[in-house]
């Protein structure tokens, strides 16, 4: 191992988790989000799998990060955990519920903004408050309430005093702060990230990595990030769980121990650097290793 390394090597490589991983030590708390054993297919049954036997576990408030070679089913972990697929085989439960339907309790943002181009900013994050209950019976009644705390949202992501622009009068950086706070303004147990930095200049994408630290660190979500972004996931996470090639299962799991709260200098540091490159060989291998 190399010398100062400081975070936990949690699994070998090349062995799968046969049961979902869990915190541990310090960090041992009631897991959140459980996702046992779960295969899945597009197509039904006679289709190839996109994940198989997956197992994971994420604790309440816990940050997580998910990295793998692409194609290998991250973005079909993310649909199976908010209910939008249904795994073949397995059993996934958020807050000690089985998965059955969409998942009401999570927020999501991902790569494109998606914001509509017909309604300002402030209205754009209040989208979700008109579709989920109870927010859709008070809004109309509440609505000061509300847009003060889209306001103070958007102050806290940097848009302070931008809630009546179009999303066409935003940089690319500044729509994806807005999705951030549409994603969290009806106040998520769950934040799923898909790749939501990937559309960014690096300048940019490390802005918002401290915009998303600063917003769990004061409103302790749970989070799962997909990324592809290494730095990424070893600068926001307290655990990266590393995914084989297709079909999807855990190969690798990293318990990240730098210190909070994290700035960009510890980018340079030779734990940050050893945790990326023990990350990028563990992608590697999974490239060479042969399907299952």
């Amino acid at each position: 191992m190399a010398r100062g390394r400081d975070y936990e090597m949690s699994s070998q490589a090349a062995a799968p988790h046969p049961d979902p991983p869990r915190a541990r030590g310090e960090d041992m708390r009631a897991a959140f989000v459980e996702i046992a054993n779960v295969t899945h297919a597009y197509g039904g049954q006679e289709g190839a799998p996109a994940v198989d036997r997956l197992s994971l576990a994420i604790a309440e408030g816990e940050f997580a990060a998910v990295v793998g070679p692409s194609g290998c089913g991250k973005s079909t972990l993310m649909k199976l955990v908010t209910g939008l697929q249904f795994p073949q085989a397995g059993d996934i439960r958020v807050g000690g519920q089985k998965v059955v339907g969409p998942l009401k309790i999570a927020g999501m943002a991902f790569q494109a903004p998606n914001l509509l181009p017909w309604r300002r900013t402030l209205e754009n994050i209040l989208l979700p408050l008109e579709i989920v209950q109870p927010h859709r019976r008070r809004l109309r009644s509440e609505r000061a309430a509300y847009i003060a705390k889209v306001e103070a949202l958007l102050a806290q992501v940097g848009l302070g005093g931008m809630g009546d622009k179009f999303p066409w009068e935003l940089s690319g950086g500044m729509q994806q702060r807005a999705s951030l706070c549409r994603a969290l303004i009806h106040e998520p147990q769950l934040l799923m990230l898909d790749e939501p930095f990937g559309a960014l200049d690096s300048f940019t994408r490390e802005e918002l990595w401290c915009v998303m630290r600063d917003l769990h660190a004061s409103r302790k979500v749970t989070i799962l990030l997909v990324t592809h972004d290494l730095r990424e996931a070893a600068f926001l996470a307290d655990r990266i769980f590393c995914m084989s090639s297709r079909p999807g299962r855990i190969i690798a799991e990293r318990k990240v121990k730098l210190p909070r709260p994290r700035d960009l200098d510890i980018t340079c540091a030779g734990e940050f650097t050893d945790l990326v490159h023990d990350l990028r060989l563990q992608i590697a291998s999974a490239r060479q290793a042969p399907c299952a």
